[in-house]
């Protein structure tokens, strides 16, 4: 979905850095979106987990404007709690609380002086309750909600646009790599070049977009009518039939 990003904004003109981990080396698309919009982009290969990461990108950035933040990145294991390495835990943490945590930090003061900017946080349908089998991740996409939300509220008086985007199952390599079983409770699988579509739409609108009508109703419904421990009952078993081999 950060490819997507990326590609629609070049599409606008909009001049790039793209910040990827050695794993996914953002260079071969910078070059490629430079050559075929014209535009110029810097890619920058950090590890966003390491404790280096923000002086590496504020390096790599002091020399330019940036005014728009976007943070896709995420990492996600799938399985129950106790089955999931504390490394990988922790590596959930770092990817997708203090990455952005970090970079709302460090950009959002640039943005907040010259009064203008704006600021992207995906989360997840997943943040909206506890989640088996994804409880780490979720929860860490609920600290992205509530951090982006807080930043709507506050940034405002700066001139800054924030939005907490919330995707659910989205076609990508991420997503098919863990191989999802069908589910019985699963909502449409949604494209990339949608959901950055939805997302790109909804800056300045916030503080929260949910991606698709479907997610969208389906939101309203499960978070409205039903109680809690049915939501977190229904949507625990909705990722077992998914990802639960015991199922």
């Amino acid at each position: 979905m950060g490819a997507e990003y990326a590609r629609q904004l070049a599409r606008l003109g909009m001049k790039l850095v793209l910040a990827a981990d050695a794993a996914h080396p953002p260079q071969a698309l910078a070059d490629e979106l430079a050559a075929t919009h014209k535009v110029e982009t810097r890619a920058i290969v950090v590890d966003l987990a390491h404790d280096e990461m923000l002086a590496k990108i504020a390096s790599a950035t002091a020399d330019l404007e940036v005014g728009l933040l976007i943070y896709n990145a995420a990492h996600s294991v799938v399985g129950r709690f106790l089955d999931v390495s504390l490394d990988d835990k922790l590596g959930m943490i770092d990817v997708n609380c203090r990455g952005p945590l970090v970079l709302c930090d460090h950009f959002g003061r640039a943005m907040a002086q010259r009064r203008r900017g704006g600021i992207i946080v995906v989360s997840s349908l997943a943040g909206f309750q506890g989640q088996a089998m994804v409880g780490t991740y979720a929860a860490t996409k609920a600290f992205d909600l509530v951090l982006a939300e807080t930043l709507w509220d506050e940034f405002a008086d700066d001139g800054i646009d924030v939005l907490a985007f919330c995707p659910g199952a989205t076609s990508t390599p991420n997503f098919l790599a863990s191989n999802p079983r069908p589910g019985r409770f699963s909502a449409p699988v949604m494209q990339p070049a949608e959901t950055v579509t939805e997302a790109l739409a909804a800056l300045g609108s916030g503080p929260t977009a949910i991606a698709g009508r479907s997610n969208r109703l389906a939101a309203v419904v499960l978070h409205h009518l039903l109680p809690r421990r049915t939501l977190v009952r229904l949507m625990g078993r909705a990722t077992r039939s998914m990802y639960d081999k015991r199922v």
